[in-house]
């Protein structure tokens, strides 16, 4: 396997952990799959995490909505992927969430900036939602009609 392959190969990997982490409510295990400090980006906030700790309590807060909405599944389908140097790759997901029942909830798309760390496993430098709150305003709009 040549190196590009396994880098392909390993951020699905790591973005399956991501999925399974998340619909198993492990917000240490999310916060785990950054890299501290990162940076979480959309259009109506920039927040910065220096701290272990506050950014497991941010995943805590989602994980409370999740909960709420009856999100059990979560998968994160890879767009593209760009090497920037050999240690740092832009990813674009989209990710598609749904029900205990496999139905579709909503799903959404993300940017995200990886590095290697020194023991070589990929971590969350940058995360950019590019539509999320929109995609869960519509869906809880439709829901509520």
């Amino acid at each position: 396997m040549n190196s590009t392959t396994a880098t392909a190969q390993n951020i699905n990997d790591f973005f399956e952990t991501y999925a399974n982490t998340l619909v198993q409510h492990n917000t240490k295990g999310m916060a785990y799959l950054h890299h501290v400090p990162c940076t979480m980006l959309s259009d109506d906030t920039t927040t910065v995490f220096n701290d272990f700790s506050k950014l497991e309590g941010f995943f805590n807060q989602g994980m409370a909505f999740y909960r709420q909405f009856g999100i059990a599944h979560a998968r994160a389908d890879v767009w593209s992927r760009q090497t920037l140097t050999p240690r740092i790759c832009k990813v674009k997901v989209q990710w598609s969430y749904s029900d205990a029942f496999k139905q579709p909830i909503y799903d959404c798309d993300y940017h995200y900036i990886l590095k290697l760390d020194k023991y070589n496993q990929w971590k969350v430098m940058l995360s950019v939602s590019v539509n999320e709150k929109e995609r869960m305003e519509e869906w809880k709009n439709k829901v509520a009609e």
